[in-house]
């Protein structure tokens, strides 16, 4: 006659069972895996760090907002290439990879966004600048 006394661990004690790590540690692993998958594959960079890396050789610099703000005033240098268009994707491909991609926008978040795409797409190096354009101190090319 088998007694079944439940999966609590007073029963488990008295059924002479002693729980396994091994399904918590598996658990662990699993959600390690996620969580890394999770986190974007890009850096965010303050405004100071944002320009002192502009300065690294070959680097990329992408505004994604639209042309007519892009017209409004933009970084010196910078590529406009807008992260809502069609064929952002597309056109990124052109640019190198491997190079160091720097990318902002109005307030850092359409640059969050262009920035998970390009990681996604292939780009080792990728940089996002918090606050964007509003938080940007030096002078914008107009």
């Amino acid at each position: 006659m088998c007694i079944c006394l439940g999966t609590s661990a007073l029963s488990r004690r008295l059924a002479g069972i002693r729980p396994r790590s091994f399904p918590l540690s598996f658990f662990k692993l699993l959600m390690f895996d996620f969580l890394k998958s999770a986190a974007p594959a890009y850096q965010n960079l303050t405004p100071a760090q944002f320009a002192q890396g502009l300065r690294q050789p070959g680097a990329v610099l992408l505004d994604v907002r639209r042309p007519d703000e892009f017209a409004g005033g933009h970084l010196p240098n910078a590529l406009n290439l807008e992260v809502t268009a069609p064929d952002f994707t597309q056109r990124a491909a052109a640019l190198d990879k491997d190079a160091p991609v720097y990318v902002y926008c109005r307030s850092g978040a359409r640059s969050a966004t262009a920035a998970g795409q390009l990681s996604k797409a292939g780009f080792a190096n990728v940089h996002n600048m918090l606050g964007g354009v509003l938080d940007w101190s030096e002078p914008l090319v107009r």
